[in-house]
């Protein structure tokens, strides 16, 4: 009977996909279990699948559903990176590259910041939006992040990261790397007032973000399926010449390997985020 009602679904669905009065974009076709799923309704559950769960990738602004509504207020959007090697790929230059970028995502790099309230409790945020070359972490990317963990720091209240990155900029070279000890420096200062770093770690992330501050946070959380490592998959393989688990590198394997606190469904996060927050700032609970 449920395989019955599985492919009437399937066959309705189609149907209707097919019919040129209906909108192409009205249908969305789940990468993880191929069901049809109405665009709306997967909106509407912050881009989770309701059939299997599969969580797919949202932007920076997405992400803001776990503020309070008007709460949010960003910090440093004027701050533009810049081509400080002259770097060009492919009769491209990177700084031809960011100028694209810019102006398809409509923002100057890959990490929206600013502070907000989630129930009423205040905190800065620093996102990494993988729609921004990868979120590759740049001189920019660095001075945004080390500047959210500054201002939490001077107004005494917690940092959260949401991270999702390829690793560091090549085109930037030794400036990108440069960016891994900034930010844990930075962080050091948010350490020294007793205020909490929680990252959480999304699908996927790697390089010099996993490597660095990304993994060295009071609270770390990962949604589920997520990617994460330094090195990829593949290129592990193909050093040690044997095959990986078919689990390795997912956010449930770092779990149980100790590599991360919890995984939390994104469903669950800003409840989970506000638990926390009072934990961290009895003080400020009435």
């Amino acid at each position: 009977m449920q395989d019955f009602f599985r492919l009437t679904r399937k066959t309705f669905s189609a149907e209707f996909r097919s019919d040129p009065q209906i909108p192409d974009n009205m249908w969305i076709k789940c990468p993880a279990c191929s069901e049809i799923v109405y665009v709306r309704e997967l909106e509407d559950n912050h881009k989770v699948c309701p059939k299997c769960g599969y969580h797919h990738r949202i932007s920076s602004q997405e992400w803001l559903f776990l503020f309070d509504p008007a709460s949010f207020e960003e910090h440093d959007s004027d701050l533009l990176p810049n081509d400080p090697l002259n770097f060009v790929s492919l009769d491209v230059s990177y700084g031809e590259k960011l100028k694209q970028t810019q102006e398809k995502l409509g923002m100057n790099e890959a990490v929206l910041s600013g502070v907000g309230t989630i129930e009423g409790l205040p905190l800065a945020l620093a996102i990494c939006d993988f729609g921004f070359m990868g979120a590759s972490m740049g001189s920019v990317y660095g001075e945004k992040m080390a500047r959210a963990a500054e201002r939490a720091a001077e107004h005494g209240m917690p940092l959260l990261t949401i991270n999702r990155s390829g690793g560091a900029r090549m085109q930037e070279g030794l400036i990108s790397l440069m960016q891994m000890a900034k930010i844990s420096v930075a962080l050091t200062r948010l350490a020294a007032v007793h205020q909490p770093h929680i990252s959480l770690l999304i699908d996927p992330c790697y390089g010099g973000v996993t490597a660095s501050y990304a993994s060295v946070a009071d609270v770390i959380i990962a949604e589920p399926g997520a990617s994460i490592g330094f090195a990829g998959k593949r290129v592990i393989e193909q050093t040690i010449r044997e095959k990986l688990p078919p689990e390795f590198q997912t956010a449930e394997f770092m779990l149980e390997h100790g590599m991360i606190d919890m995984v939390i469904p994104r469903g669950e996060l800003r409840g989970t985020l506000s638990r926390m927050l009072r934990l961290y700032a009895p003080s400020r609970v009435a």
